[in-house]
């Protein structure tokens, strides 16, 4: 929690410095939230050469929006948010290559293999399902779950209400439980 704090304080404290004309305090909150934003560009299509560009495109946006932000939320609220309309955006205009949910591989019988193999399978199969997602419910477990957004804060994000977030979540879990209800079968306490 106090990392969460000492990082909030420095994102307002370089904010401010950019504001106030001073270009270099921009170094820092790159190099501060640059691995969180290629992760969550990488999650939305799945390329990590991708994500670093969608990353720098969406610092870029940051720097020249930057006198547009008034504070009401915290930095890494208003940068996620975003973020995640750059990357909603991007994948409109250029789709990724996706597989229907219907097509996504099944999981090996994890019984057969090391239990390295198993869990690497079952992450894998987890990973597909989720970016098999229709997009809406994608988004909303993406925030949630990989990048450990509370409701509130990835309805900020996404620009929804807190409700239609809730909704999604739910419907994703759904969806996952469908297609996955095999491998979840096979584990201790279920993932989701």
């Amino acid at each position: 929690m106090d990392a969460e704090l000492s990082k909030a304080a420095a994102d307002r404290a370089d904010v401010a410095r950019v504001q106030a004309g001073d270009v270099e305090a921009f170094a820092a909150i790159v190099r501060r939230w640059q691995t969180p934003l290629i992760n969550l560009a990488y999650r939305f299509c799945g390329d990590r050469g991708r994500a670093e560009e969608m990353a720098q495109e969406a610092f870029l946006r940051a720097y020249r929006g930057l006198d547009g932000f008034r504070g009401d939320a915290a930095f890494s609220t208003w940068l996620f948010a975003l973020a995640t309309n750059l990357y909603r955006s991007e994948l409109r205009r250029i789709p990724q290559r996706t597989v229907a949910l219907e097509d996504a591989p099944e999981p090996a019988d994890p019984f057969s293999m090391s239990q390295a193999h198993e869990l690497r399978d079952r992450d894998l199969a987890v990973r597909r399902a989720v970016l098999a997602l229709p997009p809406k419910y994608r988004e909303a477990l993406l925030l949630f779950y990989f990048h450990e957004m509370d409701v509130p804060a990835a309805a900020q994000s996404l620009g929804l209400p807190e409700g239609t977030v809730k909704a999604r979540l739910h419907r994703g879990r759904e969806l996952l439980r469908a297609k996955l209800s095999r491998l979840l079968a096979l584990t201790p306490e279920g993932v989701m």
